[in-house]
């Protein structure tokens, strides 16, 4: 019999991950979280295959080290820290296997459901910013952390991961030729 665990809150999950290792609650916190932590490491990385490998990877490390989680910060910036540490990582790995075979890396493929000609666009536009800048902007415009929470989990000063967005932020309103007073929001 399938619990329904659609109404308990994700520190009432983990604490039941944690007290008898339910499978369901640990299910339930995924389906709750794995779209935006997807979207977040395609962003990053530009790479969907990539995201999906670091989000299914973050996730099982996630469960394997909840019992870790003190519930400082909300499980889902806990667990975007983990995928961004695993990103970052990752990155170093490639490049110095790239280094080594002098290799470019893959084209970046848009998610399913997503207008490719957008997202492509809003892709490039992505990786001209500095990888700490995009994971700044992306954190907080587009997983909806909040400063601290983003902060916590890029392992960073409140003032830098602020500095980082704003930056972002500029370099975008400048490359999309928006005015000033709309904001640069991504959904």
């Amino acid at each position: 019999m399938r619990q329904n665990l659609a109404g308990v809150i994700d520190s009432e999950l983990v604490l039941r991950v944690q007290a008898a290792g339910d499978h369901a609650a640990y299910g339930e916190l995924v389906r709750r979280h794995q779209g935006a932590l997807r979207a977040f490491l395609w962003r990053l990385a530009g790479n969907a295959a990539v995201a999906d490998d670091l989000a299914q990877d973050a996730l099982i490390k996630g469960y394997d080290g909840i019992a870790s989680f003190r519930g400082q910060a909300t499980f889902r910036s806990w667990l975007f820290a983990i995928a961004y540490r695993g990103f970052l990582r990752g990155r170093r790995k490639a490049v110095r296997y790239a280094r080594a075979l002098n290799a470019s890396a893959d084209a970046a493929a848009p998610p399913p459901g997503v207008d490719p000609d957008t997202a492509l666009d809003l892709q490039r536009l992505l990786l001209t910013l500095r990888v700490e800048e995009r994971a700044a902007l992306l954190l907080c415009d587009a997983c909806g952390l909040s400063h601290s929470e983003a902060a916590a989990a890029m392992a960073l000063p409140l003032g830098t991961l602020k500095t980082y967005v704003q930056r972002a932020r500029g370099k975008m309103r400048v490359a999309l030729e928006t005015p000033e007073d709309i904001p640069c929001r991504i959904a």
